[in-house]
């Protein structure tokens, strides 16, 4: 397997990855192997692409839009429904709602993505605020997310397809993407909050979160998914960060 010389990082942990083996048969388990995994997966796209091949990019493509007509980032709750609870009372102050916080969380990652990444495009939430029926974004919108996916570099492409997967959101990924890639250090600006490991999972798990701090968390199984989340992130990050100048 070759790394890009430009990515150090990725080259030690999926060394690390191989040393903590202790047998042969452990290497066939994806979930033990998630860096090297990942990483053939983008090699194999850099294979098809010098052969004029564009089935795993179709692929991938695919599975993207087709997640962004369900993305997580956009599903909110209802404004208002015969189960609400009103918000409570933390310090004096009134505790937002879980749509409110969907709301705040969507339009931090929308409104950069608006403006950096794909400027001048809408994002609308995918479901009105009485309906469980999604919406379909613009066509424009479509066509102009699409024309980006395709467009990206291998390690990007490999990346953003299972941080898609892994965040059901097409928009999680990409801004946690474009956050870390060294092809992308034009629209990483200094000084600014890092979007990283923490903030994606926050953003992917918003009524997961809510609920298991409402109701209690099922041991061995809420903590287990919470902690997985990261992990698939985390290579998403070290597969698209680099050294590069």
């Amino acid at each position: 397997m070759t790394v890009p010389p430009t990515k150090p990082q990725l080259a030690h942990a999926i060394a690390l990855e191989w040393d903590l083996l202790t047998s042969a048969q452990q290497a066939l388990k994806n979930h033990r192997i998630p860096l090297t995994s990942i990483t053939a997966r983008a090699e194999d796209i850099i294979r098809e692409d010098a052969q004029g091949k564009t089935t795993t990019r179709d692929e991938i493509l695919k599975t993207a839009m087709r997640y962004l007509d369900t993305d997580t980032l956009l599903c909110w709750v209802p404004e208002k429904d015969m189960y609400d609870v009103e918000p409570t009372e933390e310090g004096g102050k009134r505790r937002e709602t879980l749509r409110e916080l969907q709301m705040r969380v969507a339009q931090d990652i929308i409104g950069f993505l608006t403006t950096e990444v794909w400027p001048g495009i809408e994002i609308k939430p995918i479901l009105n605020a009485d309906s469980i029926m999604p919406v379909s974004q613009p066509q424009a919108t479509k066509d102009v997310i699409q024309g980006w996916i395709s467009g990206l570099p291998a390690y990007e492409l490999a990346a953003l397809e299972r941080g898609v997967i892994a965040a059901k959101s097409l928009l999680v990924a990409v801004r946690l993407v474009v956050e870390w890639s060294e092809n992308f250090r034009h629209l990483q600006r200094p000084g600014r909050k890092r979007f990283g490991i923490e903030e994606a999972a926050h953003a992917a798990s918003l009524e997961v979160t809510w609920q298991t701090d409402r109701w209690g968390e099922v041991e061995d199984t809420h903590d287990v998914d919470k902690e997985d989340l990261k992990r698939q992130l985390g290579s998403v990050v070290l597969l698209v960060s680099g050294e590069s100048r």
